[in-house]
């Protein structure tokens, strides 16, 4: 299984990003994906997730900014991140699971970093 996330870099606050993540070697529609960071000094922390069939779930701090959606034809999840903040400077990670918990995988990561 391999989650190959891309788009982070350097932006000014209020600067948009959009982050993707292209997964291969699992089945795409058994699993639930979504995006984690973890921030300087900070524990990991749940960023949001979206189903196959399009349920979504966003932590408080980035609802009305960010918005995840998939492209279930070519196994991509993406992170679309409007009016970024300083506060978002994180390593945002990519990361697949069934809906039970039993099987998780994450991607590398990619740095976002936002400049005040």
């Amino acid at each position: 299984v391999q989650l190959q996330a891309s788009g982070g870099g350097l932006v000014q606050a209020g600067d948009s990003l959009r982050l993707s993540c292209a997964a291969s070697g699992l089945a795409f529609s058994l699993y639930v994906m979504g995006w984690f960071r973890r921030a300087p000094g900070k524990e990991r922390e749940f960023v949001g997730g979206i189903t196959w069939s399009g349920g979504i779930n966003y932590a408080n701090s980035v609802k009305g900014r960010f918005t995840i959606s998939r492209d279930n034809a070519k196994n991509v999840v993406y992170l679309q991140m409007n009016s970024l903040k300083p506060e978002d400077t994180a390593v945002y990670y990519c990361s697949a699971w069934t809906s039970r918990g039993e099987d998780r995988y994450w991607g590398q990561g990619t740095q976002v970093t936002v400049s005040s």
